[in-house]
């Protein structure tokens, strides 16, 4: 059988033990044109991402990566969007399961694990496929503060200080690589060195990484930002909640990166 014949079968492994239905889906996700970075401070969880209106036409208010899955957590989503909507709704019955059946909201670490585990039964079952997307989720939990979890088609989670997805994720991962060692103690301790970062400093942080990974100086309705913090620079309101950034707001935050430069 030659390498044709084993693409075809998502549940057959090639010779050398490979499944390339699965590859193809993690294909699918650089394949995109999107880049999704995320970072994690001591108060504060960030996912950035690019925002691209094919036609003029389109109602850009109805496009979006970024979704809501409790009140405190929510993600962004690389790859195909009408995958992501199906593995948002699916996320969105998780949560409110566990609520129903626990009395209070799930965790950002239990929902990242259920997720990955339904991804992995979409590898092993002849009559499915792979989503094509990658999902970073972030949220708080209540106990360890901000997390950042990475989801990917095979069923594989991790938690993360700072990650990325997409089409330039290996560049962004190694620019978040070179800053994290720069900061006190981050070539030793990633997470004391993460501990540092206040809301601002991770909200530029991200502004930062996509910009230079990309090479593009972004305008407000060109990327967006999504936000959990406990900060006490974040509005009493929405403490502590998942919330998507006004125009405004991914403004003045591109201006604050800009005049620091």
């Amino acid at each position: 059988m030659s390498r044709t014949s084993y693409d075809r079968y998502l549940t057959v492994f090639s010779p050398e033990g490979r499944l390339y239905q699965v590859e193809y889906a993690f294909k699918a996700i650089s394949g995109s044109g999107h880049t999704a970075i995320s970072v994690r401070g001591k108060d504060t969880a960030v996912v950035i991402t690019q925002k691209k209106v094919p036609d003029k036409l389109l109602d850009a208010s109805t496009v979006t990566h970024l979704f809501s899955l409790t009140p405190s957590i929510g993600c962004v989503m690389t790859g195909l969007l009408a995958d992501a909507r199906a593995q948002v709704a699916r996320a969105r019955a998780e949560a409110a399961e566990w609520r129903y059946k626990y009395g209070y909201e799930i965790t950002p670490d239990a929902l990242a694990r259920r997720l990955a585990n339904i991804n992995q039964v979409y590898t092993q079952r002849a009559a499915m496929r792979p989503l094509g997307i990658a999902m970073i989720l972030i949220g708080i939990d209540l106990e360890l503060g901000p997390q950042v979890f990475k989801l990917d088609p095979a069923g594989y989670f991790v938690g993360f200080h700072a990650t990325s997805a997409g089409q330039k994720q290996q560049e962004a991962m190694n620019f978040l690589e070179k800053k994290w060692k720069k900061f006190e103690g981050g070539a030793e301790d990633a997470a004391k060195a993460g501990k540092r970062l206040g809301r601002n400093e991770v909200i530029e942080l991200a502004i930062e990484s996509i910009s230079t990974v990309l090479q593009t100086d972004f305008k407000s309705a060109e990327i967006e930002i999504g936000i959990v913090s406990d900060s006490p620079d974040e509005p009493e309101k929405t403490r502590g909640q998942w919330r998507v950034f006004s125009n405004s707001e991914v403004e003045e935050h591109l201006l604050a990166y800009g005049e620091k430069d």
